[in-house]
């Protein structure tokens, strides 16, 4: 079962790369913000993420971006589970953040950091996870005595 539960989640991933490589965002009805279809950049997500417009179109956008924050994390949670030897990319507390709260710190953390604005949208949420849920340092695992000889 967890088998499936990856192969399903990463071929979600080659799925929505394949749909970044096709374009940005469609345009909407005349006057409205455009229609959030996919997003290419770090920029593209911050601007999903916190939207300057109203309406439908603002609430289209918000939406994409949770489901786009969310499924990154459960696909990290699928990589990382508890007492696995990987260590995972981050490690947000118990309780995290809301989603909505991880998109709005997300958008401002890409306005403060403009030289990751042409990043890849996943590689600029995670490190943006990495800077905001650092995990504890490793600890050395103890090694047994060796034998005398």
């Amino acid at each position: 079962m967890k088998r499936i539960a990856t192969v399903a989640a990463a071929a979600m991933l080659v799925a929505s790369s394949a749909a970044m490589a096709q374009g940005g965002m469609t345009q909407g009805e005349a006057g409205q913000s455009p229609a959030v279809t996919h997003v290419r950049t770090a920029s593209d997500l911050a601007a999903v993420c916190d939207p300057a417009g109203t309406g439908v179109p603002r609430l289209e956008a918000i939406a994409y971006c949770q489901g786009f924050l969310t499924s990154a994390g459960q696909y990290h949670a699928l990589l990382h589970p508890a007492n696995s030897p990987m260590r995972p990319l981050f490690c947000a507390p118990n309780p995290g953040p809301t989603v909505a709260q991880s998109g709005i710190a997300f958008a401002r953390w890409v306005r403060e950091n403009p030289s990751y604005n042409a990043e890849p949208a996943l590689d600029a949420l995670l490190r943006w996870a990495q800077a905001s849920f650092p995990c504890a340092p490793a600890t050395p695992t103890a090694r047994a005595p060796r034998a005398h000889r």
